[in-house]
C-alpha cells in the first residue's frame, strides 16, 4: 500500500527555486533517506510533506499522503493527516517540546485526541516511555525537559510522534545533535519500533553512513535537485556522481578522526 507520493514537488522562495521537481513514493513499512548537506533542500521536502513550509516560501506539483494531497489543502485538512498520517521528529527536541509542560502530559496530549482518558491514557504514556526504552518512567513523565538528557529528550520527542500511531515518520536530523554512543542507540530504536509498527521512515540527514543504518534506498540532493538514487549498499559501493562520492569520503574521514580520537 502507497502511504506518501511526491510528484514534481518544486518549492520556490520568489523566484528561487529550493526544490525542484522532485518525485518519489513510499509504501506501508518501507524507509527512505534523503541526503544532501545544508542547503540540499531535503528538510525543506519534510516540511512540505507536513504542510509545514515557512512564510514566504509556496509549493507546487503534489504531495499525496495516505490519500490526501497536501499541496494548497486547507490548515482543516491538514491538522486532520498531521500526527495520523505523518508525524515527524526533528533535530533538536529541546525546541521541539513545551519547556513548561511536564513530559507525561506532552506525550499524552496526542493519545487523548483519540478519546483515550484516565487511568487507560496513564497506562498509553507509560507504554510509550518504554517503547523508547526509557528507565525511571514515573520520574521523567514528572520532569520538565530542562531536566532530561540530550538522548532522553529526543526519545520523548519520538515518544510523541508514535503517540499519534503515525502510519509515516519523518525524521529530520535526529541523531545529529547527540554524542556518537547516544546516536547508535536512537538509530537502533527507530530501526526497531519502524520494523515493529510496520511504519514507514522518511528519514532526512547529511550523514549516508548514518541512513544506511536505518533505510534501504536513498536520494542523494544537491541544490534542490536529485542527483543519484538508489540502494544504500550500491551507493556507499558504487557511488555515479561525484557528489555522492565527496559525502561518502567526507563521512568516512569524520569516523576516522573519531576513531582515533576515541583511541588515544
Amino acid at each position: 500500500m502507497t502511504l506518501l507520493t511526491l510528484d514534481g514537488l518544486t518549492v520556490r522562495a520568489g523566484d528561487a527555486v529550493l526544490v525542484d521537481d522532485l518525485s518519489f513514493s513510499l509504501d506501508e513499512g518501507e524507509r527512505i533517506g534523503l541526503i544532501g548537506e545544508s542547503g540540499s533542500g531535503k528538510s525543506l521536502t519534510a516540511l512540505a510533506i507536513l504542510g509545514l513550509l515557512p512564510p514566504g516560501l509556496a509549493a507546487t506539483g503534489s504531495i499525496r499522503l495516505d490519500g490526501t494531497e497536501v499541496v494548497g489543502a486547507r490548515e482543516r485538512t491538514l491538522n486532520r493527516i498531521r500526527g495520523r498520517a505523518a508525524a515527524p521528529v526533528f533535530q533538536e527536541p529541546r525546541t521541539a517540546l513545551d519547556p513548561l509542560m511536564r513530559i507525561g502530559k506532552q506525550i499524552a496530549e496526542p493519545i487523548r485526541r483519540r478519546g483515550v482518558r484516565g487511568s487507560a491514557l496513564e497506562q498509553a504514556v507509560r507504554h510509550l516511555l518504554a517503547q523508547v526504552a526509557l528507565d525511571d518512567r514515573d520520574r521523567i513523565a514528572r520532569a520538565f525537559p530542562h531536566e532530561l538528557s540530550g538522548g532522553q529528550r529526543q526519545r520523548v520527542a519520538i515518544a510523541i510522534a508514535l503517540a499519534a500511531e503515525p502510519k509515516v515518520l519523518l525524521a529530520d536530523e535526529p541523531t545529529t545533535a547527540l554524542d556518537v554512543s547516544v546516536q547508535a542507540e536512537i538509530l537502533a530504536l527507530i530501526d526497531e519500533i519502524a520494523a515493529a509498527r510496520r511504519m514507514a521512515v522518511v528519514f532526512v540527514s547529511h550523514d549516508l553512513a548514518v541512513v544506511s543504518r536505518v533505510a534501504a534506498r536513498a536520494l542523494v540532493m544537491r541544490r534542490g535537485r536529485v542527483v543519484e538514487r538508489g540502494g544504500l549498499e550500491a551507493l556507499l559501493a558504487s557511488p555515479q556522481h561525484d557528489y555522492t562520492a565527496g559525502l561518502i569520503a567526507s563521512a568516512r574521514r569524520f569516523e576516522n578522526a573519531l576513531e582515533r580520537r576515541m583511541g588515544s
